[in-house]
């Protein structure tokens, strides 16, 4: 169990439910302690999201996570969050059987890790879940839009409700039916502009958008997406660095200097105190 504790956090739940159209609300994923540690000071909230399965294992969708693996990622960056309230994303097969399943798996994930809340997806059907939660203490950041988990039911990851309105009344409902659970956050994920605007306003909690336009009370952002370190970068995300191509570059020198042997130099190899030859010099005179 971290040693952590959330009550010593300077963002809190109950702060950041009353942020509904005030101070827009930072948040960005992140998966390490060192990265938590960097991220921190800037960000409000800080996901554990089930993106990490692709973004760090390298799997095809956010499927094959598993609670372990979301509890050993949230721990690390419950011990680089001081100041963010750190979420945890139950992911796919952990709550959706039972408001007592969800219930059990999300008291392990606070338990091991300290983090503050959980996060789920989906709407009127979680809805009996999340309040299940809520009522025994377990804060809950719900999702609705776009719905990773469900992309076998769905097809695809394109965007909702860009061609017309239809489908925008469900979503809407979905939106209006987490906050009535107790929801204090709900991640909109992947809706055109407009809809995002009628969600916000249909609701009391603040939405935090990703692809969701700038009308939502906050926004999320994969942390490797926006530092320029994703392979693919959808449309909803600004890079705001480069770093994929600066590793790149990195990893390039390096292997030359080794290949060519001028790394490590001197500079860089430990000596025999006394022995002042040259680096690779020949003991004969």
């Amino acid at each position: 169990m971290s040693a952590q504790s959330t009550t010593t956090k300077t963002v809190t739940v109950p702060r950041l439910r009353a942020r509904k159209g005030a101070e827009p609300i930072v948040c960005l994923t992140a998966y390490t302690t060192p990265m938590a540690k960097m991220l921190d000071p800037h960000a409000d909230l800080l996901l554990v999201g089930d993106s990490l399965g692709m973004v760090l294992y390298g799997l095809p969708s956010t499927i094959g996570v598993t609670l372990d693996i979301m509890i050993a990622h949230g721990a690390a960056v419950v011990r680089g969050a001081h100041k963010a309230l750190v979420v945890i994303d139950m992911p796919f097969g952990s709550y959706e059987e039972s408001p007592e399943q969800a219930f059990r798996n999300a008291v392990r994930v606070l338990r091991e890790t300290g983090a503050a809340a959980v996060k789920l997806e989906g709407g009127q059907v979680m809805a009996e879940t999340i309040s299940y939660l809520t009522r025994r203490g377990i804060p809950v950041m719900a999702h609705v839009g776009l719905l990773p988990q469900s992309v076998n039911v769905s097809g695809g990851y394109a965007a909702l409700g860009t061609a017309s309105t239809e489908g925008w009344d469900r979503i809407v409902e979905d939106a209006v039916a987490v906050d009535k659970a107790g929801a204090f956050l709900v991640v909109v994920e992947a809706v055109s502009e407009p809809l995002a605007v009628r969600i916000t306003d249909s609701i009391s909690i603040p939405t935090i958008g990703i692809g969701a336009s700038a009308h939502c009370d906050g926004q999320v952002l994969v942390i490797d997406d926006m530092l320029g370190m994703s392979a693919r970068t959808p449309k909803f995300v600004k890079r705001y660095a480069e770093l994929g191509h600066a590793i790149d570059e990195a990893a390039a020198r390096y292997a030359a200097e080794v290949r060519s042997r001028q790394f490590p130099s001197e500079e860089y190899t430990y000596k025999l105190k006394g022995d002042n030859r040259p680096a690779g010099g020949s003991e004969r005179s």
